[in-house]
């Protein structure tokens, strides 16, 4: 009996709320093809909301060369570039011209660990990809993929679904490094899955609430 992979996900699974997204991106599976053809994965383990309403989100005073992706219909990546050399994957979502996205914070490593600790020149499997500047640098992600598909196994990134997650392993908490206005500060739009050690932040960051939908949380302050 053949063992088949996961379906990857489709455009439509990105072109939803943000929240919605970044929600049921928890437990799905990062994978990226190598230009040498090695295959890199994680289960993705935290995720950040951003929609153009919130003043934290690169889209909120509309459209500019560095977000450009941001506008592009969901299921689109959106790599930009932060302090000069940290670089930071996000799944674009949403309909097109809308500018949303998602911060994938962190993965679990799977496939393609020995690879990912070359690239970090790290030996702690932990410290691969906790955090989105070290998973890109991990994954060997940067602004080269920005703009590129993510919905077909013959792009060099994709999403594959993963085992669906009840809502009592996953918790809600603020996004981390947002200081932009109290509504952005406050908004519980960053998601992890409960006393996973690949998550990234601190103990204190990541004592957060059982998840509750929050979509209108910036329509309704």
């Amino acid at each position: 009996m053949h063992a088949y992979p996961p379906p990857v996900l489709p455009a439509s699974f990105y072109q939803r709320h943000s929240l919605t997204v970044a929600r049921d991106l928890l437990g799905c599976r990062l994978v990226r093809r190598l230009p040498d053809g090695a295959v890199l994965s994680g289960r993705i383990v935290e995720t950040e909301a951003y929609t153009p309403d919130d003043p934290s989100c690169h889209a909120h005073r509309g459209e500019s060369p560095r977000a450009r992706s941001m506008f592009q219909a969901g299921g689109i990546a959106y790599v930009y570039l932060i302090y000069g050399m940290y670089h930071c994957l996000n799944v674009v979502t949403q309909a097109a011209s809308q500018g949303a996205a998602v911060l994938i914070r962190a993965i679990e490593p799977l496939d393609g660990v020995d690879r990912m600790a070359d690239a970090r020149g790290i030996s702690s499997v932990r410290d691969l990809a906790r955090g989105p500047g070290r998973l890109c640098q991990s994954f060997q992600i940067d602004r080269a993929l920005d703009g590129t598909c993510i919905t077909a196994t013959d792009c060099p990134l994709w999403i594959q679904s993963g085992e669906p997650l009840p809502d009592v392993v996953v918790a809600q908490t603020p996004r981390i490094g947002i200081n932009v206005s109290p509504a952005a500060i406050a908004a519980p739009w960053r998601l992890i899955v409960r006393e996973n050690g690949f998550v990234s932040g601190t103990s204190r960051q990541n004592q957060g609430q059982s998840y509750t939908p929050t979509p209108d949380w910036f329509d309704r302050l």
